[in-house]
């Protein structure tokens, strides 16, 4: 029999890894003093502690080697467990590629400008969202202005409450200078009644959208568009749907428009 200290020298493990792995459940001491406390273990427990190391070497969890070592698995037990192991690496590996690949961007911006870029551009994912939308072919962008005026007109006078920011989503697949096919949008709570023009739907989820925040008027987002495609396409990534625009702080009781906050929000998918 060994005492820890002993033990953990010869095993080239941690006495604070042992008595992890006791808690655990993963290896009991072979012998504790009763009067004492002191913690023995003898060599036949080195097999089984090198199993533990091997597989914690491999990245499985302590409740993944518990759960195998419950029972000595079998070969085709061991063999799958390793195969998700390996699936999951692998797509580790591809995301760490692309983190990689945006931090190569990044620095390529930041030797170009020779500053902090005023736009960073994020990845995420977006639930799907239920809304009130109003879509219509208006003369000129500007004209979003009174889409949203029906909209919210309309949704406020029924009462409804709303339950994050409005957005706009953007249906031409090109600039257009006239005749410009907007839907605007409001998520809401409650019942939504019959109105001409304005009806219910679920906008999808979307497993990746490039996000850019813009801090001030309308007519400057040009800017952040333009940083946020010049992203995309650095990054290997393609438009892959209408992109929208998300009005975190608008222009409601006349606030200035340098306060505005406006989210970028694009569809991408790898190319």
């Amino acid at each position: 029999m060994f005492r820890i200290g002993e033990f953990s020298r010869l095993a080239q493990v941690t006495v604070k890894a042992l008595r992890l792995y006791d808690e655990r459940g993963l290896l009991a001491p072979a012998r504790v003093d009763p009067s004492s406390g002191y913690r023995f273990y003898s060599a036949a427990q080195l097999p089984r502690l090198q199993r533990i190391l091997a597989l914690r070497d491999l990245g499985l969890t302590l409740q993944e080697i518990g759960d195998l070592l419950v029972d000595e698995p079998g070969p085709d037990e061991l063999r799958g467990m390793l195969r998700l192991r390996r699936a999951e690496l692998e797509r580790e590996l591809v995301e760490g590629r692309a983190r990689l690949g945006r931090v190569e961007a990044y620095l390529a911006r930041l030797e170009r400008e020779g500053d902090m870029p005023r736009y960073d551009v994020t990845i995420k994912s977006a639930p799907a969202l239920r809304v009130a939308t109003l879509r219509d072919t208006v003369p000129h962008y500007p004209d979003i202005g009174r889409l949203f005026d029906e909209l919210c007109g309309f949704l406020g006078a029924s009462r409804l409450q709303f339950t994050g920011p409005p957005l706009a989503l953007y249906h031409d697949g090109e600039y257009r200078e006239q005749d410009v096919d907007i839907e605007v949008a409001a998520p809401f709570a409650g019942r939504l009644p019959t109105h001409p023009r304005v009806r219910e739907r679920e906008l999808p989820a979307e497993p990746a959208l490039a996000c850019t925040v813009h801090q001030g008027p309308y007519e400057e987002l040009r800017h952040a568009y333009t940083a946020l495609l010049g992203w995309i396409e650095a990054n290997g990534y393609r438009i892959a749907g209408p992109d929208r625009e998300v009005y975190l702080v608008g222009p409601e009781r006349g606030r200035d428009p340098a306060r505005y906050v406006t989210e970028l929000q694009v569809p991408v998918e790898r190319v």
